[in-house]
């Protein structure tokens, strides 16, 4: 799904550290009023094995990754699409493979009322413990050549879904005091994009959204982070009328995008850009005015 080719800043891949090289948190202040000061969003274990996982898009791509490694980690997942024959395919293997339950859910989540139907066909009879908000579509080109009808099929998808799945999830996360979030943004969503103007903001709202709602949420138990991968080489591409070449700078294989987002889910982050050089450029992204980084990238794009 959205790895994005279009950032303006060239990349680089890293290592991310051990958690336990990490610089201590600085001391927390009493929230006003007195009182214990909140839990920070990451303390505790995270735990995966036994419990169920949601996972959006998975027919594919960075969702397919997702459903793999949780899989192989002993969590039961949902696999949420529109395409049912590869669901069920992907659910007979990873059952065969890991020994875990598979269930399959297929609604376009693009559709009015699809995102409460999958939620509820996804965690009738089960606590879902982990959402992953994968399912997204793109479009390249100029704004007012694009046809309207699929940058509002785009908008509905991106950032309608999104927002409804995040909505319930934590109506239920929420009085259990534990479960995790994970919404796909992109490392666009960090500046304008002309030429992708439309698929960069509903990013850009992805990324608000998750930020936000991390602190909102922050002492709850639950965590919430913003996957922010650069260019990833997925069928998304091909329909947003777009290529990912290997040697770009930032290049990441989706298992490896997958692999930074769960580890920032388990060390309580609240965005993950995966790689040194997506990483540098989601910071200058913030940095630099955004008139310049618009024109950078629509140079670039």
């Amino acid at each position: 799904m959205p790895g994005d080719p279009c950032s303006p800043f060239p990349r680089r891949a890293m290592r991310t550290s051990d958690a336990d090289s990490a610089p201590a948190p600085p001391p927390r202040r009493p929230p006003p009023g007195g009182g214990e000061p909140p839990t920070p969003v990451g303390a505790g274990a995270w735990e995966y094995r036994g419990r169920w996982a949601l996972v959006t898009g998975a027919s594919s791509g960075i969702g397919q990754e997702f459903a793999k490694a949780l899989a192989a980690r002993g969590m039961n997942v949902v696999l949420c699409a529109r395409r049912r024959d590869r669901l069920l395919d992907l659910a007979r293997s990873l059952e065969a493979e890991h020994a875990v339950r598979a269930d399959v859910v297929d609604e376009d989540l693009s559709r009015d009322g699809a995102p409460a139907r999958a939620w509820a066909r996804a965690a009738e009879g089960r606590d879902i413990h982990l959402l992953v908000n994968n399912a997204g579509i793109g479009a390249h080109g100029r704004f007012d050549e694009l046809p309207l009808d699929r940058q509002r099929e785009m908008v509905r998808l991106n950032c309608g879904a999104v927002l409804e799945l995040t909505h319930l999830a934590l109506g239920d996360m929420l009085p259990r005091g534990s479960g995790g979030i994970v919404n796909v943004a992109s490392v666009v969503a960090f500046q304008p994009v002309p030429y992708k103007a439309a698929y960069a903001a509903t990013k850009a709202f992805v990324l608000s959204l998750s930020e936000a709602l991390a602190e909102e949420n922050r002492g709850s138990g639950v965590r919430i982070l913003a996957l922010c991968p650069g260019p990833t080489p997925t069928e998304f591409q091909e329909h947003a009328g777009s290529r990912v070449h290997p040697g770009k700078p930032g290049f990441k294989h989706p298992r490896e995008v997958v692999e930074a987002g769960l580890r920032g889910l388990e060390r309580g982050k609240t965005h993950v850009a995966p790689g040194l050089v997506n990483t540098v450029g989601t910071v200058l992204g913030r940095l630099v005015p955004m008139r310049l980084a618009a024109r950078v990238a629509g140079r670039l794009g």
